[in-house]
């Protein structure tokens, strides 16, 4: 899916249902999501508690060279779904 002229935005799936999203390119829009902004592993992250439990629903990854930020989150999902998809996008790693 296009994102700009330089972005691009990817998604991931489990069947029709949409799990996380990635953009790739020169600003994103991070944050999304309200929340506690914490920095760690080379990335921004923001967490929120819900249900008791803290939740990194999204992630910026910024670069020296293009794409100059790849920025990952949470799809609008619940339950399993959201359980899995914050587990997808906490293993995202720039390589």
């Amino acid at each position: 899916m296009p994102a700009g002229t330089d972005g691009n935005v990817y998604s991931v799936r489990r069947g029709a249902q949409t799990l996380l999203m990635i953009y790739a390119g020169p600003a994103s829009q991070f944050p999304i999501y309200d929340g506690e902004q914490v920095y760690a592993a080379g990335r921004a992250s923001i967490v929120v508690t819900e249900g008791g439990r803290r939740l990194a629903l999204e992630h910026l990854f910024q670069r020296q060279t293009a794409p100059r930020e790849i920025h990952v989150w949470v799809a609008s999902v619940e339950g399993a779904d959201r359980d899995l998809a914050e587990r997808i996008g906490q293993s995202v790693d720039l390589r």
